[in-house]
């Protein structure tokens, strides 16, 4: 899998940060938590989010500027060589979902 970095705060591999795949899903890097398939991001990662679109998961608020999200953790080989994730992150997959607001009609 081939990755678009799209952004983030930290740079040479260390999180959080947000990529764009080939294969049209986003993929979150981030803290790791309890779970095996859950990452912990801050709040100011969203404004990488491409216009228009959003995560295709649900964002749980920590109360402490934080966000956890689940998804499919990544383990393809390419994908992993390019992130270079420390042993504390976890990078997931999940789908990109479009934009709905409730003030445009039909969406965005």
């Amino acid at each position: 899998m081939k990755l678009e970095r799209l952004g983030g705060d930290s740079v040479n591999g260390q999180s959080p940060t947000l990529y764009r795949s080939d294969r049209g899903t986003y993929v979150i890097q981030g803290w790791r938590t309890d779970h095996p398939d859950t990452i912990e991001i801050p709040h100011r990662l969203i404004r990488f989010v491409q216009p228009g679109t959003c995560f295709g998961a649900l964002l749980h608020d920590s109360g402490r500027g934080t966000f956890t999200v689940t998804g499919e953790p990544v383990t393809d080989p390419e994908a992993l060589s390019s992130i270079l994730p420390p042993d504390h992150d976890l990078a997931i997959e999940v789908a990109i979902g479009r934009e709905r607001r409730r003030d445009v009609p039909h969406g965005l």
